[in-house]
């Protein structure tokens, strides 16, 4: 039942980045695909916690701005290379955070001598490589930087939730705050942007995306909560394959054989750094 719940969440995030390019497509801002994003997480969390009598003042203020920072920062940039790029490769490069925690692990993690960890970053950087070099033009080279920085501070919010489990965090309070700060930045981007010009399909993305997003996020805690972490790690990489089928068949995106073999290199790398995380928990 676990991987059930792992693979609604991958098919589900898939979706919701297939939404996030159609929204901006249809006239949406970016502003207004973060603020859907989090306002149906907030509403829901709210309503529960009212409901089950549950405090939201968190136990650690430091690790919430830290986690917030990251996350929000990453998500703006990963849907910029949504709305630029093809679904797949977009959705790989977003993908890559395992990769620049293995990095840091052998930079600054007392892992210097740890072969799967080295063969992981190779593998997982040659795929990076095969994966922009075939399958993006002259004029997205930006799209695709800021799609692989959104991955590294992904990293750096994967490390801070880590932080916030530690000291006793509940899953359900951190999702909270991260959709607070997510519809806060919206706040300011819809300042700097203006509403945006979406007609009525792009508003029907717009639903999507908050929807698919908010049950991806509940079939992934769900998951996580039960059953082996690294089977769920693991699982969370058909998120890859699903956006890639996705994007075949709407936007009629032709990958070519290096692409496609390029991805597999960053789910095989992917894999391996959180076996080699999940088996050495010092370290990881």
């Amino acid at each position: 039942m676990q991987a059930l719940w792992m693979l609604l969440a991958s098919a589900m995030f898939a979706i919701m980045g297939s939404f996030v390019k159609l929204s901006t497509e249809h006239g949406a801002s970016l502003a207004q695909v973060v603020l859907f994003r989090g306002l149906p997480s907030i509403i829901l969390l709210l309503i529960w916690a009212r409901a089950a009598r549950q405090s939201i003042v968190p136990n650690s203020w430091r690790l919430h701005v830290w986690r917030n920072l990251s996350g929000v920062t990453s998500m703006w940039l990963g849907f910029y290379a949504i709305s630029h790029l093809p679904l797949a490769t977009a959705t790989s490069l977003n993908y890559t955070a395992p990769l620049f925690i293995a990095c840091w692990m052998l930079g600054w993690g007392g892992a210097q001598r740890d072969l799967v960890r080295v063969v992981a970053v190779v593998l997982g950087f040659l795929g990076v490589i095969a994966v922009l070099r075939p399958s993006i033009n002259d004029d997205q080279w930006l799209a695709a930087l800021l799609g692989l920085l959104a991955g590294a501070l992904s990293a750096i919010a994967m490390m801070q939730i880590r932080q916030l489990g530690r000291v006793g965090e509940p899953e359900w309070r951190t999702v909270l705050f991260f959709s607070l700060a997510v519809c806060l930045s919206s706040v300011v981007g819809l300042a700097l942007q203006g509403w945006g010009s979406a007609d009525l399909m792009g508003y029907f993305a717009l639903v999507g995306v908050g929807t698919a997003g908010l049950f991806g996020q509940l079939a992934m805690t769900r998951a996580f909560g039960h059953g082996s972490a690294l089977l769920t790690a693991a699982l969370q990489y058909t998120t890859i394959i699903f956006a890639a089928f996705i994007g075949v068949g709407v936007w009629g995106d032709m990958l070519d054989s290096l692409a496609w073999a390029g991805m597999g290199l960053i789910i095989a790398a992917g894999l391996l750094s959180v076996w080699r995380t999940m088996r050495d928990p010092a370290q990881g």
